[in-house]
Formats: structure tokens, C-alpha cells, sequence
């Protein structure tokens, strides 16, 4: 059984609020998640090309909207490129796209992933899980944001490094303990 498209979002909000705003992960993530400025749309993509499609509506969507009502679009594809190669191979595409629409230098790609691996790291490494989330997610983020963002957090390029020693701190299993991965749809037998 797949998980609802509600699901999907309550597992990704959870990881938002325990992982990414409460590791401080992303010193910029509690402002726009406060303001209800974080848009969620779910893919129900099956395929890259699928994705694809749905990226551009979202990048369009976003570079139309109100910065003030909506900020950054998180696009959740749960049913599409778990293969974490795979979603990597994608995102030279997802840039592309972006330049196609004329937003290069307007908005921005960050990348999510379950299984997120930094080049020259093993899989099992704690500093990947700070890109993992709960499904292959694709992070719309305006330019002039993260660039507001910077002016305001004079260390910014501090950030990836203060990430791994809170991970390297926090461990695998302190990671397990916040409980932020997809919930499992998979029905339970009777009697259980």
C-alpha cells in the first residue's frame, strides 16, 4: 500500500520541524516553516519524465506566487527515482528545465534524498543524513531569498561544516531516535 499524499506531507513536515529546524540544519528553514511560507506538493510521477513535468509546473508556480505567501516549494516524489543514482542523474535535468523557463539565477534546486550520499563518503556515513529525507525531494528556493538569508547569517558558508559535527555528535542512532523517515505503508497482518 502507498502512502496518501497526507502522509506524505505530515512525514515530511515532521523531518522539517525535528531534523532540519530542530538540528538547525538549515539556520533559514523555522522562518519561512513559522510563516507558512513552505509550499508541498506531492509528485505522483512514476517515471523521470513524469517528474520532469511536474517540476516545471511547480518552478512556474513558485516564480508566480508571492514571495510573502509562499516562499519555497518542497516537490516530494515518493513514488519515482528511489534509486538514489538515479534521482542524482535527474537533477542535470531539473537544472536544465530551470534554464529552459528563463529562472536560472531566480530560483534554485536543492536536492533531498532517503539515501543522499556526498561524493568521497561511504553510504552508512552520518554526515549524508543531512540532505536525507523522508522521500526523493526536490527543494524550489528563491535567489533573493537565500541571498536575504546570507546578508543575515554573516557565517553562512560556516553552515555546512557546523552540519557534519552535529551530525557526527548526534550519530546514526541518535538520527533513528528523532523518527524522521517515511512512515511505513505497508498494511499489517491480522492479528498483529
Amino acid at each position: 500500500m502507498e502512502p496518501s499524499h497526507d502522509t506524505v506531507c505530515a512525514d515530511t513536515r515532521q523531518w522539517l520541524e525535528r531534523a532540519v529546524i530542530g538540528l538547525n540544519l538549515c539556520p533559514f528553514a523555522k522562518s519561512v516553516h513559522v510563516k507558512a511560507q513552505v509550499h508541498y506538493a506531492v509528485s505522483d510521477a512514476r517515471y523521470a519524465d513524469e517528474l520532469l513535468t511536474d517540476l516545471l509546473t511547480e518552478l512556474k508556480a513558485l516564480a508566480a506566487s508571492d514571495g510573502a505567501t509562499r516562499d519555497t516549494t518542497l516537490l516530494i516524489a515518493p513514488f519515482c527515482l528511489e534509486d538514489f543514482l538515479d534521482f542524482n542523474d535527474f537533477l542535470g535535468q531539473a537544472d536544465k528545465a530551470l534554464a529552459r523557463l528563463g529562472l536560472d539565477g531566480v530560483l534554485q534546486i536543492a536536492s533531498l534524498h532517503p539515501r543522499y550520499q556526498f561524493a568521497g563518503t561511504e553510504v552508512d556515513d552520518v554526515t549524508n543524513f543531512t540532505n536525507r529525507s523522508p522521500y526523493p525531494t526536490l527543494h524550489l528556493l528563491r535567489e533573493e531569498s537565500i541571498d536575504r538569508a546570507v546578508m543575515a547569517f554573516p557565517n553562512a558558508e560556516s553552515i555546512f561544516e557546523v552540519n557534519m559535527a552535529t551530525m557526527e555528535r548526534l550519530g546514526v542512532a541518535g538520527w533513528t531516535e528523532l523518527n524522521v523517515g517515511a512512515t511505513d505503508a505497508t498494511p499489517k497482518p491480522e492479528g498483529s
